[in-house]
């Protein structure tokens, strides 16, 4: 037997907090190796989040470099939490609900599960219907039509195929799984590497195609104040020549305004509000864009700290796998291929994709003569395809987007929950039922109407299951030194039961505590450092709160 796989000894099959979905998972079926666990990460990476994460970095004044390396730093650094977080998993073969009753007892470990549950409920929706959408894509390319830009029969149409194939993964098991994530990800990477070599050859060379970036970091309007007055900025694309991409400029906010001759010069302005730009050339008009107020402030503290604003951010993006990583590491045969898998497959994908995201939009600036400004840039894949009037351009594009929405969406936004839902009730909710009833729920958020607004709020919660993730590794290596009774986990009156309660009251306080010092800078502005690092904030608070309560004697 592998030394690394401790089986259970014990029969707690007629216990309510058992099931077949929830038992460990025996050495003998033990099928997935780090090949696997790296293709699983491909899987989830790639998604349109990641395509646009160095957008938002470069947009802010970073470059595109110091975009990458802040990605591919945090990326390393949640890889570390979620190769310890794994241990557990392979150890004793168990998904993060189980592995969880050891720290928040039988009954508190729903707190955190079902959290996590119902932030990818509400994931699976969201990338739910984006595929949906790419499907509808593909209907309107075969049949030549226009498609719709409000909520259409068609858009719901294609929303309900798409949530059917997802749903045919799930019913069909984790080995179905295993397999979809198996021959996606190397489609997934040769799309990478296909969108790379594009923009390499019609711009003719990666270093024209990256000196772009530069031309990116700024919008097309800014206002200054020097000696009391405010001056407008312009700052408009220039084609790879080096020629202005732009003839002319509106202010339309002033009605009196007419198209005026453009200039790189400061234009004095009598005030700094609403103030509204538009340019064009002899073919094409861009967006209007509003200018905004900016401030010559450059000091290294405030890009240092920038850079840790971010570095928290892209931590915080894959906070919620890092919880239910278990869920994914039970089916590895050993601790070194969840470790080698994981190192792999997460932030050589991260960097790799969002270093597409750039290299291809930087590519687009030059290539595309309808973009005149950096405002206009398509960032996102589905902005670049439009792009596109060839039809089986637009179709294989979308094609390739479809499989990797649902790559993602079956490993990230399935899985966790479908677990989390059946440990609520393990002999009446089955893994499979347990995945029906996220993708019900995918629905009932109604994410055609939330789309925006629910992807802030869940990346707000997210950001907050750092403590969870803090207790769970304390209580596995400070507390537990890594040994846990395996079929205590499933009884009901055993050790993790803490008193016949449930609940463990360390883990509860820690929790909370570690919550409230995420969030207090929200309310008070002194502490605003604490909220803008929240996940750092919560993971640090409640790991070592929780170390001092467990070893406080009762």
């Amino acid at each position: 037997m592998n030394k690394d796989i401790v089986e259970l000894q014990e029969d707690v099959s007629k216990s309510p907090l058992y099931s077949e979905d929830l038992a460990p998972v025996p050495s003998s079926q033990r099928t997935w190796s780090k090949w696997h666990l790296a293709a699983i990460w491909v899987g989830m990476a790639v998604c349109i989040p990641t395509y646009l994460l160095a957008s938002y970095m470069i947009k802010s004044g970073l470059n595109w470099y110091e975009a990458l390396i802040i990605i591919g730093v945090a990326n390393l650094i949640i890889t570390i939490p979620m190769v310890l977080n794994g241990h557990a998993g392979v150890k004793y073969g168990i998904p993060f609900p189980v592995i969880g009753r050891a720290a928040f007892g039988t009954k508190g470990v729903h707190l955190a599960s079902v959290t996590r549950g119902i932030i990818a409920c509400g994931w699976f929706g969201v990338q739910t219907w984006i595929g949906g959408l790419a499907i509808y894509a593909i209907f309107n390319a075969v049949t030549g039509s226009t498609g719709e830009l409000e909520l259409s029969v068609g858009k719901f149409v294609s929303f309900g195929i798409f949530w059917l194939i997802n749903m045919y993964f799930i019913w069909k098991g984790t080995e179905s799984i295993k397999w979809l994530e198996t021959y996606s990800a190397p489609i997934l990477v040769i799309m990478g590497i296909a969108l790379i070599y594009w923009s390499y050859a019609k711009a003719d060379g990666f270093s024209v195609v990256l000196d772009q970036s530069v031309q990116l970091e700024k919008t097309a309007a800014t206002i200054t104040e020097k000696e009391d007055k405010f001056y407008l900025n312009l700052n408009v694309l220039k084609n790879k020549e080096g020629q202005l991409k732009v003839s002319e400029y509106n202010i339309v906010s002033d009605e009196s305004t007419t198209w005026q001759t453009f200039t790189a010069n400061p234009i004095l302005v009598n005030s700094t509000e609403n103030v509204q730009v538009q340019f064009r050339n002899n073919n094409t008009v861009s967006s209007v864009v509003n200018a905004n107020v900016i401030t010559t402030d450059g000091n290294s503290e405030s890009k240092l700290w920038s850079y840790l604003l971010w570095l928290t951010a892209m931590v915080g993006f894959w906070a919620t796998m890092s919880i239910s990583i278990a869920d994914i590491t039970r089916y590895a045969a050993t601790q070194k291929d969840q470790v080698a898998g994981q190192f792999i497959g997460l932030p050589a994908t991260m960097m790799l994709y969002s270093f597409v995201g750039i290299f291809v939009t930087c590519a687009a600036i030059i290539n595309f003569k309808d973009i005149l400004i950096a405002d206009d840039a398509p960032w996102d894949p589905v902005s670049l395809i439009a792009k596109f009037e060839n039809p089986v351009v637009v179709i294989v594009a979308q094609v390739f987007m479809i499989i990797a929405t649902l790559s993602t969406n079956i490993a990230a936004n399935v899985i966790a929950p479908s677990n989390a839902f059946s440990n609520l009730w393990p002999k009446k909710i089955s893994f499979k039922k347990g995945g029906t009833i996220t993708g019900i729920v995918g629905i009932l958020i109604m994410p055609w109407w939330l789309l925006n607004e629910i992807s802030g709020f869940l990346i707000f919660v997210s950001g907050l299951l750092g403590p969870v993730l803090g207790i769970l590794i304390a209580d596995y290596y400070v507390v537990r030194k890594k040994r846990l009774e395996l079929a205590e986990l499933y009884k009901e009156d055993g050790m993790y039961s803490y008193q016949k309660t449930g609940f463990n009251k360390a883990a509860m306080i820690a929790l909370f505590i570690g919550v409230f010092a995420a969030l207090i800078g929200y309310w008070v502005p002194a502490l605003s450092f604490l909220y803008s690092l929240s996940w750092f904030t919560g993971f640090i608070i409640s790991f070592a709160l929780y170390c001092f309560l467990m070893k406080k004697p009762n």
